[in-house]
């Protein structure tokens, strides 16, 4: 048999052949486990809620939640305080409700927004804190009317930081009758 140089070319692009296959071969396994993940992202987040029974304003934020896309679990108990501790939180940032969601621990009227930032950044913290019952935070809007809050980024030696800022907002004047 006689040697080409046709032979040699054929041998040569043989191992860039085998790296081009397996090179996709990667990429295709790649892209299916990328699908995988965004398939799992966009099932609903399980939000697990401590609150009393008769907390009209809970009620209420869990079902800004609900609008929001989560899968709730409500837990109806005598005392907040108590999930409070179980969980960690911290009794000076406390309000009317404690949640967990994803590892982190969620107390007070937090927009659903921020969860979703918390769950999407996953910082090394507790979790999230809007102490007290704000005016116009989730679950305890008064018409257009909104108290100026925070939502804090509590860490897990009870410190916090200024997650996401609200502004007040004050109900426009009505115009005076005659």
């Amino acid at each position: 048999m006689k040697y080409t140089p046709e032979d040699q070319t054929a041998s040569a692009t043989a191992p860039s052949r085998r790296r081009f296959v397996l090179a996709l071969a990667g990429a295709l396994a790649a892209g299916a486990a990328t699908r995988s993940a965004l398939a799992t992202s966009s099932q609903p987040q399980l939000i697990e809620v401590f609150k009393t029974a008769t907390c009209g304003c809970c009620g209420a934020w869990v079902d800004h939640l609900k609008a929001n896309g989560f899968q709730v679990k409500v837990n109806d108990v005598a005392d907040t305080a108590v999930s409070r501790k179980q969980l960690g939180m911290p009794e000076k940032f406390g309000s009317c409700h404690t949640a967990r969601v994803g590892g982190y621990v969620v107390e007070g009227h937090v927009p659903a927004l921020d969860i979703k930032r918390l769950l999407a950044t996953r910082p090394v913290a507790l979790g999230l804190a809007v102490p007290g019952m704000p005016v116009g935070s989730p679950g305890m809007e008064d018409g257009s009317r909104r108290d100026a809050f925070q939502v804090l980024l509590i860490d897990r030696r009870g410190q916090d930081s200024v997650f996401a800022s609200y502004p007040a907002a004050r109900a426009a004047a009505k115009p005076a009758r005659t």
